[in-house]
């Protein structure tokens, strides 16, 4: 495959996440979910969250502003004086890298979320549903 090839092929890709992870807002939002972008990420030398850093090219355009691990940070009202708040990835072939587990997993241990959830694209036909999966149940996280 060419040069060129490549850079149209991931053009088409993170467009193609980009419209999922609208998706999985907008379908968040129907469960009554607030939602929010995370704009942290989690450095593990100082044991700590940190703003995330921004991408940028080599003409110094930024690629992407809010990319914190994980997507989007939501909220529902789970009692009269307390929420539930839970941390979503939003990844297409619904698997994780070794540091994103890595980091799902501090962020429990530390109790920053509750739970993670990883939605996930499922093809029905020609629509596309989105599944959530547990990081806990797939990946037989011990808490």
């Amino acid at each position: 495959m060419s040069k060129k090839k490549y850079s149209k092929q991931g053009k088409k890709n993170r467009a193609a996440g980009v419209r999922f992870e609208a998706k999985v807002r907008a379908d968040l939002k129907l469960q009554g979910w607030i939602i929010d972008k995370w704009m942290n990420n989690v450095d593990f030398e100082k044991d700590e969250i940190v703003p995330a850093k921004r991408k940028y090219n080599s003409y110094l355009r930024a690629l992407s502003i809010g990319n914190g691990f994980p997507d989007f940070i939501c909220f529902k009202k789970s009692g009269k004086k307390s929420y539930e708040i839970i941390g979503v990835e939003v990844k297409r072939n619904g698997w994780l890298a070794k540091q994103e587990k890595e980091k799902c997993k501090w962020y429990l241990d530390k109790k920053i979320f509750s739970r993670i959830l990883i939605a996930k694209s499922v093809k029905e036909g020609r629509h596309i549903r989105v599944e959530y999966i547990d990081f806990k149940k797939k990946y037989n996280s011990s808490q």
